[in-house]
């Protein structure tokens, strides 16, 4: 990483952000990713109580705003980039600003776990065109099967939710392809913060427009703050840094662990109970998640 070739004299706005690259990577890629996916689902049951207040729009506005300030601040970083780096970086924050506004729209309809597991067709099928060895297919197939009993025993879903779902995953698959190229093109959390900016003007006018004055309710803004650290900082951060040492398809793999962890927060937080099938999907994307990261060791 570019803080470590600049030496103990790195000017005073960076060392903060250096800090947090070296403590990055210090950490496993596998435990970034893990660590990360427990970060947005606590954030996804946290943005789930401001839709009474704000609505969907007004909490993805909420969280891409702050996000992207406190990552501006954190990184400051400059905007002399060659055309294809602000390609990537364009076409990162305009995926970013797509996925939430689905992600939220659908989680407004349809359970948190159902939400992630439909969302998470994305990232699977990113997993399975990737895939070189038979072993890494077999992961991804058994996660697929989670997928399906996740969506058993749940009654009566909206359609328009599931939709927004299918939307989140396609913009899903495509952040962690076009993730991995802003961790090529760019250093540090420098990308990042352009990229969640570029979001956040993609978001912002949906949530004023629909939300207004509402937005600016101090608990509000507060909550929206701890949305943003949340689901938006402190994962992205480790997701990029992750994207950076391992291949996209054993990324991809590796989120097979979201639908259960959406599962298991939305019951602690959010009180949506699991049945016995849904449970045993939850066995199936912790086992495939556990054989991905074997895998991401034996490649690394």
């Amino acid at each position: 990483m570019s803080v470590d070739t600049t030496g103990h004299g790195s000017s005073p706005r960076t060392s903060l952000a250096a800090a947090a690259g070296r403590t990055f990577g210090a950490i496993p890629p596998t435990a970034l990713v893990l660590l990360g996916i427990l970060s947005v689902q606590v954030g996804a049951a946290l943005a789930k109580n401001l839709f009474g207040a704000v609505g969907s729009f007004g909490t993805v506005a909420l969280r891409l705003f702050f996000a992207a300030a406190v990552l501006m601040l954190l990184w400051r970083p400059s905007v002399r980039m060659n055309r294809r780096t602000w390609t990537v970086v364009l076409g990162y924050g305009l995926t970013l600003g797509l996925m939430n506004l689905c992600f939220y729209l659908a989680l407004e309809r349809i359970p948190l776990g159902i939400a992630v597991t439909v969302e998470f067709l994305g990232p699977l099928a990113v997993a399975l065109a990737g895939s070189r060895r038979w072993l890494d297919a077999f992961w991804a197939l058994l996660a697929g099967g989670g997928v399906v009993l996740l969506m058993e025993g749940r009654g009566e879903l909206d359609p328009v939710g599931l939709l927004f779902a299918l939307g989140a995953g396609v913009f899903w698959g495509l952040y962690i392809l076009v993730g991995a190229a802003l961790g090529r093109h760019t250093t540090e959390g420098n990308g990042l913060a352009l990229g969640m900016a570029v979001a956040a003007l993609v978001a912002v006018p949906f949530g004023v427009a629909d939300s207004g004055m509402s937005l600016l309710q101090p608990w509000v803004l507060l909550a929206g703050l701890g949305v943003a650290l949340l689901s938006s900082v402190i994962p992205y951060s480790l997701d990029l840094e992750a994207l950076r040492r391992i291949p996209p398809r054993v990324f991809g793999i590796l989120m097979s662990l979201e639908p259960a962890m959406a599962a298991l927060i939305g019951l602690v937080v959010l009180h949506e109970s699991l049945n016995v099938t849904q449970w045993l999907a939850v066995l199936c994307v912790v086992a495939a998640s556990a054989g991905a990261a074997r895998s991401a060791r034996s490649d690394g």
